[in-house]
């Protein structure tokens, strides 16, 4: 799984409550994607982890 991928998605979720920009989905969404996106490479290796454990458990 690719974290820009993630990335996208959570970006486009935002997009969807940006008419209640004082809203805790808003906000949630907004500031989640900000900090996954200055640490893209943290993100990508947990989610590689995260991958790995879950072929290990199959």
């Amino acid at each position: 799984m690719k974290a820009e991928r993630l990335l996208a998605t959570l970006r486009e979720q935002y997009k969807e409550w940006e008419d209640d920009k004082e809203g805790e989905e808003y906000t949630a969404l907004f500031h989640a994607f900000c900090f996954i996106s200055y640490n893209v490479g943290d993100f990508q290796k947990y989610l590689d982890e995260m991958s790995s454990r879950k072929s290990a458990k199959e």
